[in-house]
């Protein structure tokens, strides 16, 4: 990775928001807007094109977190030691800080856990089988707060990822181009192609649109929530358990990543949320496991899909955070991409995303 593409990010982000219009794309200022939580959001897309057939299981964030952390290790690691909470660098180093994220010694939260949320997530999508060579793969990245400082990282570890082979039969991709989508959701824009300066867009707080009179959320890839030491299936979800869990999400990320943590009455809102009624339940349970090389065996990871509908004049205290949770996710393993959620309006739906096997008119590839 050059130096030019290394630390060129950052200074090129005040030069972007100008060249592409200040409204909507400089950082937005969440205390303007009334807004409880202050975490900067970067949505990213990586184009990689197959240089030969490649096979890729449905929910590949396991192999592409697996590829994602070995590269960054070797890019950060200058002490090569095996175990990486014994090195003199571990509370310093880039990689500790993105993939295992110790907590700070003087936290005030966390202190008995070995690691904090990350400030990532891979949206692989949902499609594999085989696609032929030349095929365009699209992997969705989602940073946080200071997460985002790494972007160039990001990038040049999944470029090299990719052309080392994803997956048991390290199938090689090239990475072609990334882009960057606006704060509003509606545009994406290319900052990078492969080659020189990374040219991204400041980060900014996802702000949302009006509270609507009823609201659908759809369960895009398997959610894995857990109430009392039990994951919850379709018959038992609830959404005070649901938003619980992204309360405590949405506050960690906040305190480990953002400027500024989140101060809210958690214990008020988690009451309130426990009794707010679920309408138009259509949820199933998706059975997924994978086998961890780390932990030396397979892991259970299934979890919901479907969809559920709210009324809007019962969650105006969640709609901050659950506007948020589409970025951020819910549940269990969220860097793998589970757990991603889409708000359905009538308005002001964020644009679908496709990440996963695309033709070249953006369709799907079938598996």
């Amino acid at each position: 990775m050059s130096d030019t593409f290394r630390w060129s990010c950052e200074q090129n982000r005040q030069e972007e928001a100008g060249r592409y219009g200040n409204a909507g794309l400089a950082r937005m200022d969440s205390r303007s807007n009334n807004l409880p939580v202050e975490l900067t959001v970067g949505s990213y897309r990586m184009h990689f094109r197959a240089m030969e057939s490649v096979r890729l299981p449905a929910y590949a964030g396991s192999a592409w977190r697996g590829a994602l952390g070995h590269a960054l290790r070797r890019l950060f690691c200058v002490t090569r030691k095996d175990d990486c909470a014994a090195c003199l660098l571990y509370r310093a180093c880039g990689y500790a800080y993105v993939f295992e994220t110790p907590p700070p010694l003087e936290t005030g939260k966390l202190r008995k856990y070995p690691a904090a949320p990350h400030p990532f997530v891979l949206m692989p999508g949902s499609v594999g089988g085989m696609a032929p060579a030349g095929s365009l793969f699209v992997l969705g990245l989602s940073l946080f707060g200071r997460g985002n400082d790494f972007l160039p990282y990001f990038i040049h570890a999944l470029a090299q990822a990719a052309g080392r082979g994803i997956g048991g039969q390290r199938h090689r991709l090239q990475l072609e181009r990334v882009e960057q989508c606006a704060p509003d959701g509606e545009k994406w824009f290319s900052i990078y192609d492969g080659d020189g300066a990374c040219r991204a867009l400041p980060p900014a707080v996802p702000v949302p649109p009006p509270l609507p009179e009823t609201v659908s959320v759809e369960l895009e890839t398997p959610l894995r929530v857990k109430c009392e030491g039990s994951v919850l299936g379709p018959e038992t979800f609830s959404f005070g358990a649901f938003f619980s869990n992204l309360l405590r999400r949405i506050s960690l990320l906040t305190y480990f990543h953002g400027e500024t943590p989140l101060e809210t009455d958690f214990k008020g809102l988690v009451a309130a949320a426990r009794a707010i009624e679920i309408q138009d339940r259509v949820l199933e349970w998706f059975d997924w496991k994978r086998y961890s090389s780390r932990q030396g065996q397979e892991m259970k990871l299934g979890g919901m899909l479907g969809q559920f509908r709210l009324r809007g004049a019962d969650i105006a205290p969640f709609w901050p955070y659950l506007w948020l949770g589409q970025f951020v996710h819910a549940g269990a393993v969220t860097t793998m991409g589970l757990g991603r959620y889409r708000l359905i309006m009538q308005e002001h739906n964020l644009p679908e995303a496709r990440f996963g096997w695309q033709t070249s008119d953006g369709m799907e590839v079938e598996a």
